[in-house]
């Protein structure tokens, strides 16, 4: 099969003919019809994170947003038959046992193993998966419009979620790229009033086309001043990879706000205990999502209440869609189509 694969930190993929894995009898193989492009991919395949990179496997196929179908499946297989159309999320598999695993927070298993980092993901033209960890896809959704909603839609899901924005509250949205224009979409359905914040006016247009009140250009606009103005933020959501946006925005959280952590900056982010303290801001962070909150998210895309913004390449073309992520230059999700 064709594959596009990370040799070495830091250098290109390389696209190259490999064989295709063999499912083992819990596990299915997929037939990739559309792998999503995730900024964490960009950030593997450099070593930005040095705790993720420790457990990086090399060679590596990259992609944690898979859709496809069941072309085999193992003898233990029984709740997915060939022909099936399903995802395959970051959280490849977790154990079900652990602490974490028990109290429904199945995404910080211990134990756990991740796609497209400690094993094989979908820049390629097949993948296998934990039958068990393989989501099917409602018919509403093509196999494109699903794929981003395997990393992307199930993490601001789960971090608006956690942070129980209530009808009237104001969101704030730190980058409308291909997680922020998705928590737009998802703050408005829940009755948010939302405002967003990017350099890019052709971002903040988005935003305003997909319900946001307000947009903010960080680049010409006072945007503290414009929150303090509303009263604050009830909850500001980061999806930028600047420290400078996480700068911004805790100077936007109303006091007794939340911070939502979920744009990954190489460097450490910091804030004055002091202020902290005098304004009782919380901060929740929020590590993709649980297999409830993927079956939640593919609901409200199926019924319509929220809609990925993609582009679709070759997979032949993946290192010019990382070098695109490179110079934030996407907007919306652009989708590998192995096929």
């Amino acid at each position: 099969m064709k594959a596009a694969v990370l040799h070495e930190f830091k250098q290109p993929l390389v696209i190259q003919e490999i064989d295709p894995p063999k499912p083992e009898d819990k596990e299915v193989l997929i037939a990739v019809e559309a792998c999503g492009v995730c900024h964490s991919d960009l950030h593997v395949a450099d070593g930005d994170w040095p705790q993720l990179a420790k457990i990086v496997k090399k060679p590596l196929i990259l992609g944690h947003e898979i859709v496809g179908r069941v072309v085999e499946k193992g003898g233990a297989v029984r709740d997915l038959q060939v022909g099936d159309r399903v995802g395959v999320p970051w959280l490849h598999w977790s154990c079900g046992d652990c602490e974490f695993c028990r109290e429904g927070n199945e995404n910080l298993c211990s134990r756990q193993k991740i796609t497209g980092v400690t094993v094989d993901g979908g820049y390629a033209e097949f993948a296998k998966a934990p039958a068990s960890h393989a989501l099917k896809i409602p018919d509403a959704l093509s196999s494109v419009e699903a794929a981003p909603f395997f990393c992307a839609g199930v993490t601001v899901f789960r971090a608006i979620k956690q942070a129980k924005i209530s009808r009237g509250q104001r969101l704030a949205i730190f980058g409308i790229g291909g997680l922020g224009h998705i928590a737009v979409q998802i703050g408005c359905a829940l009755g948010a009033e939302i405002a967003a914040v990017d350099i890019s006016e052709e971002k903040l247009t988005l935003a305003k086309s997909l319900g946001a009140t307000h947009a903010f250009n960080a680049a010409s606009t006072d945007v503290a001043k414009e929150f303090r103005n509303m009263g604050g933020a009830h909850a500001a959501l980061v999806t930028s990879a600047a420290k400078s946006a996480y700068d911004m925005a805790f100077s936007c959280v109303r006091p007794s706000g939340c911070l939502l952590i979920v744009g990954l900056p190489a460097e450490n982010i910091c804030f004055p205990p002091i202020l902290m303290a005098a304004r009782e801001v919380r901060m929740q962070a929020s590590a993709v999502g649980t297999r409830q909150d993927l079956s939640e998210i593919l609901a409200m895309a199926a019924a319509g209440e929220v809609r990925c913004r993609t582009a679709t390449r070759p997979l032949a073309q993946a290192n010019e869609v990382l070098e695109q992520l490179r110079r934030g230059n996407v907007s919306g999700r652009i989708v590998l189509t192995p096929g």
